[in-house]
């Protein structure tokens, strides 16, 4: 055998045992991951235990020895809280696990779960009966008669009518091969699928869309006459978010898909020890529909612990483009030059800037308050006054196309802008830098915000206002004293989520219980190539072309 014989079968060795080596190492790193996904599943499981034990206790000991205090009371609505989290949280783990498993239960552990009750016999049923074959199954024949059925109990809800529905499934039995024929059980939104997709968008929505935690809905499904547990919805809740990552990952795509995002965030409580501390809820917007274009609008939620820079560093990694935002330190990580793949270019909100100005201009304010006229700062007064003429103009120019819109501001709004620009200079140059109209026109232009500040000018995608974001927050601002906190940072995470569905769904003018009540329904049977025609902005023309 020649020498070059010789090295090409040392090579042909060497080459399968590097292949060997490295199918042990995937077959290692898929042990460890289920093994990981097991052991999270454990712990979460623990934990919601662990919570539920000391509920369990703390209702007995108020049962024994009555209500010593409104801090008692107040400390179970807390608990309960705290554990509606760890059991949607124990469920998602669970279902990640499944996953990783590939079958139908985690080995290693066993989920203790509340005994369900039969459901109420006061509820009327419908039979919703599949289509019996016509033939055997096995050998083809067709003489098969009926020799009974299998009946799945679904809760269901319509809109304050409670019902359920029997999936009916029946055998047949063939007479030539005594083969047993029936049609296959449905398949779910949610393991154990107990729930029908009405009702698991009906927990959803109020919850995360209506701010009505558990406890709260229980205690009125209770009063309608269905007991559903806390436990048994806050585990619904984790199977959901389970169900629609698929749909939150395209519209996370697509959001960070767009050449600008509005930016923003808000404070929200999380329980903590011995109390609540501030955390942060974020949004980033893609809405293109101030200067008509085509791509659909969408928002992106993220929960945080505090306001550090490193969470929008996180948020954005990989995206460049215009975000406009407030002037929050935290951003300027994203506009540095050597950031990669490359700055992302400021926009200022001017709502921000006027604001500063009409709270010393306020006549309303200072009239509700009893303060004399003479506190109104004139010059606040004239600064508010041309920033509305600012305004009024860019009103006429909102829905025009980007280079529309772009003519428009340099012919009309660029001259007030440089106006208000050597006015307020001239303003300044007046007054002591602790003057609170000084302040406010400081703020305008410190470190190069003027330029953030007109950057708008010269592209006529960027908005002149960074109110997009706001209205995305102003529905958990306004819930925040119904929820009162966050109970975990998992809870935040589960928030920020489904805030991020709820919300997009609005924004493309769908109601989003309708909406999450038919994506429930119809992903189960969906293949991962379908999945995009449920995204709000596709489900909606579908629903338009079907009524048509």
């Amino acid at each position: 055998m020649s020498d070059a014989a010789l090295e090409i079968a040392r090579l042909r060795t060497a080459l399968a045992a590097s292949k060997a080596r490295v199918e042990t190492v995937e077959a290692r790193a898929e042990a460890a991951e289920r093994q990981l996904a097991q052991a999270r599943s454990v712990v979460s499981t623990s934990e919601a235990m662990i919570k539920h034990l000391r509920l369990e206790i703390a209702r007995l000991r108020r049962e024994q020895y009555g209500h010593s205090s409104e801090r008692r009371a107040r400390l179970l609505d807390q608990m309960e809280l705290q554990l509606e989290e760890l059991e949607a949280a124990a469920t998602e783990d669970e279902v990640a696990a499944e996953k990783a498993t590939k079958t139908t239960s985690v080995a290693g552990f066993d989920r203790r779960r509340p005994a369900r009750k039969p459901f109420p016999e006061h509820l009327p049923r419908e039979r919703v009966v599949i289509e019996a074959p016509s033939a055997c199954s096995c050998c083809g024949s067709d003489r098969i008669v009926k020799m009974g059925e299998d009946v799945t109990e679904t809760l269901e809800v319509i809109p304050r009518q409670w019902k359920v529905v029997q999936t009916v499934r029946e055998k047949f039995t063939c007479r030539h091969c005594e083969k047993i024929s029936q049609p296959p059980a449905p398949f779910h939104a949610t393991p154990r699928g107990w729930a029908g997709p009405n009702l698991l968008a009906t927990i959803l929505f109020e919850k995360f869309g209506q701010h009505q935690p558990l406890n709260r809905q229980a205690e009125r499904y209770a009063r309608e006459g269905v007991d559903l547990s806390l436990s048994t919805l806050a585990d619904q809740v984790g199977a959901c978010a389970a169900a629609l990552a698929p749909i939150h990952a395209l519209i996370r795509e697509h959001v960070l898909g767009a050449e600008r995002l509005h930016g923003d965030d808000t404070t929200v409580p999380l329980l903590a020890k011995g109390g609540t501390k501030t955390a942060r809820l974020w949004t980033y917007v893609r809405d293109d529909r101030p200067f008509s274009g085509g791509a659909p609008p969408a928002a992106l939620f993220y929960f945080s612990r505090d306001r550090e820079m490193a969470h929008p560093n996180r948020h954005l990694v990989g995206w460049q483009g215009g975000l406009q935002a407030d002037a929050y330190g935290g951003y300027n990580d994203l506009y540095r030059g050597n950031r990669d793949p490359g700055p992302v270019s400021s926009a200022l909100c001017w709502s921000h800037a006027r604001r500063k100005f009409f709270e010393l201009a306020d006549i309303k304010e200072k009239a509700r308050r009893r303060k004399p006229a003479h506190d109104i700062s004139p010059v606040a007064l004239e600064a508010v006054s041309r920033i509305d003429a600012i305004f009024e103009v860019e009103r006429s120019l909102n829905g025009l196309d980007a280079a529309a819109r772009l003519e428009g501001r340099q012919r009309l709004v660029r001259p007030l802008v440089d106006e208000l620009h050597d006015w307020m200079l001239a303003e300044r140059g007046t007054m002591s830098r602790h003057n609170p109209v000084a302040k406010a026109i400081a703020y305008m232009f410190k470190t190069d915000r003027w330029e953030a500040f007109t950057r708008f000018l010269d592209n006529g995608r960027i908005c002149l206002t960074n109110n997009a974001a706001e209205r995305a927050l102003r529905g958990v601002a306004l819930g925040r004293k119904s929820w009162l906190f966050v109970g975990s940072e998992r809870g935040g995470d589960r928030a920020a989520f489904m805030y991020s569905l709820i919300v997009t769904a609005k924004m493309n003018d769908i109601d989003p219980q309708t909406w999450l009540a038919d994506v429930l329904g119809r992903m189960p049977d969906m293949t991962a190539s379908q999945v995009p025609d449920l995204l709000p902005w596709n489900w909606k023309a579908t629903e338009h072309r079907q009524a048509a």
